[in-house]
């Protein structure tokens, strides 16, 4: 099954140039800076904005699924609920490729999950074209070879996914404070010695 028949891809928002600062905006632009794998998207983080073009903007939704078109690792991110709590409007930069599901028989968090893991990620690297900075087409993305086993198996493999999410926040967490501790450990020695 090709991603095509799953769901819609529409590019992110036509922006001309740089990205208009428009603070106290009802509207947001997420772009690549705002999203993680580990954290998905930083609402807070994104730029309060204007749309400048004629084209009628796609908002994103919650269940929508953004994919980084371009950059040497195609981070593919959902939209989460957290975006009604922000109470504005949003959009994604140029460089994402917004994806709408269409059936109900895939869930977008299996999907996300599905299109991080290793083989659908070589299937976007061999099909990345450009030398300097790789991207992917829409075209490319349209064909991406899709698995989609039964709902119940589905929230299996999510919630092993979520689990493993949280022990690997965890662990940066720690090593994050483990760090902070030995710089101030060093920092101690520093000023006990006068420098």
């Amino acid at each position: 099954m090709r991603l095509k028949q799953i769901a819609t891809i529409n590019a992110g928002y036509p922006f001309r140039g740089k990205i208009p600062e428009v603070p106290g905006s009802a509207m947001v632009a997420v772009q690549m800076k705002d999203v993680s794998l580990t954290e998905g998207i930083r609402w807070s983080d994104c730029l309060e904005t204007e749309l400048t073009g004629k084209r009628e903007p796609g908002y994103l939704t919650a269940g929508d699924i953004l994919v980084a078109a371009r950059g040497s690792h195609n981070y593919v991110i959902q939209v989460d609920q957290a975006l009604a709590s922000t109470g504005k409007q949003a959009v994604a930069a140029p460089h994402f490729f917004v994806i709408s599901l269409k059936k109900k028989d895939i869930l977008p968090e299996f999907l996300v999950w599905l299109l991080n893991q290793t083989p659908a990620q070589r299937y976007f690297e061999q099909n990345a074209e450009g030398t300097l900075t790789k991207s992917i087409r829409r075209s490319v993305l349209e064909e991406a070879p899709i698995v989609v086993p039964s709902l119940t198996k589905q929230r299996a493999i999510i919630s092993m996914a979520n689990t493993l999410g949280e022990e690997q926040r965890l662990i940066q967490r720690l090593v994050n404070n483990g760090e902070r501790m030995m710089g101030a450990i060093a920092n101690d020695l520093y000023q006990a010695h006068g420098h």
